[in-house]
């Protein structure tokens, strides 16, 4: 078992590793939006279900049209948090709400989306699990975005590019991807494909090249089709561990696989045994109970299978129950390769 931070308080805690070893045995979510806003704080934040709400509280701005994008492309509902010239407050409104599952922000500077990072990465070792959204600099290369990516290397922030012509394109972009994903009831469903909803005409397109190096590097790509705008394949920016190459967690997948998963067991079990003996008995319950759970997410193809599933007493604290599982994750299908044999 991974370490696990020991806590006093009562409760369901988890951990899980991955491993991307070929051989290996085993309505809507709600969307934060955080963006600038002369005269904010950051201490405030907005629920809306609506741009009308949203335009009502805020006015016609960048939030509020980041709002809009979100909530047209799937997201069931969304919190604006206005921030000021330090995004640090306006992260903290955002880290305590509850209830979000995607978090998108305005800013295209790298310190800020690094701040953004932190943030997730701070609530989801809290047990609240989300995902970070962000867009690419205006007219930036392919080169300086999978730098960019680089600099962010982490499975629960996703980079996409380009934006739009106008001006916070790279925002108004990324907010719409981020309603996709809170949109999403299938986890294992990959985005490549998924059109997103009232944005503009793109500032760019990429080649065949191009897109590869976007894909390999960490960066979520979009592109034209007829007019409209699609993914052509949503990806995570976690592209190295420990300096080395990785491709475990690049499919974004991957980790809304792991946050429906381990939350959704997580969640059952805290409501079947918030009070209960550390037994023989009691531990069998909560291993079929694991079990349940696990096999509702192989029918739903959420993952593929699972194995190892074990439930003992901590030896150094007789209160602490410990459950152990492997889980494969179910794959997006990418790509069909057809190989014709032509007689002639």
């Amino acid at each position: 078992m991974s370490a696990v931070t020991k806590h006093e308080r009562p409760g369901v805690y988890s951990s899980y590793e991955a491993s991307s070893l070929t051989a290996a045995a085993a309505g809507g979510g709600n969307v934060a939006v955080v963006a600038a806003m002369d005269g904010a704080d950051g201490k405030k934040s907005y629920q809306w279900t609506s741009y009308s709400k949203a335009a009502a509280d805020v006015g016609d701005c960048v939030l509020s049209r980041m709002a809009r994008l979100a909530i047209r492309n799937g997201a069931g509902a969304v919190y604006g948090v206005p921030a000021g010239e330090d995004y640090g407050a306006a992260f903290a409104t955002a880290a305590a709400l509850e209830d979000v599952g995607v978090v998108v922000c305005d800013s295209t500077d790298l310190a800020v989306q690094q701040a953004l990072k932190a943030m997730v990465q701070e609530c989801s070792a809290a047990r609240r699990e989300r995902i970070a959204v962000v867009g690419g600099a205006q007219d930036e290369s392919v080169e300086e975005l999978t730098g960019r990516a680089a600099q962010l290397n982490c499975e629960r922030v996703v980079l996409t590019a380009p934006g739009t012509g106008e001006e916070h394109g790279g925002a108004m972009c990324a907010a719409a991807l981020a309603g996709a994903i809170a949109g999403s009831s299938d986890p294992a469903l990959p985005l490549g494909g998924a059109q997103l909803y009232g944005l503009g005409e793109l500032a760019c397109g990429y080649d065949d090249g191009g897109i590869d190096l976007l894909v390999q590097g960490g960066v979520t790509p979009l592109e034209t089709l007829a007019g409209a705008c699609y993914v052509v394949r949503g990806v995570t920016t976690r592209t190295k561990t420990g300096g080395a190459a990785d491709a475990t967690w690049r499919d974004l997948t991957t980790i809304l696989v792991v946050d429906e998963v381990i939350p959704g067991i997580r969640s059952a079990l805290r409501a079947k045994f918030s009070r209960a003996k550390n037994t023989a008995q009691s531990r069998g319950a909560i291993r079929s109970q694991t079990v349940l759970e696990l096999e509702k997410r192989v029918s739903r193809e959420i993952i593929d299978g699972y194995e190892d599933v074990t439930v003992s007493a901590l030896k150094d604290d007789p209160a602490v129950c410990v459950v152990e599982f492997a889980f494969t994750v179910a794959h997006g299908l990418n790509q069909i390769w057809l190989s014709a044999h032509i007689t002639v």
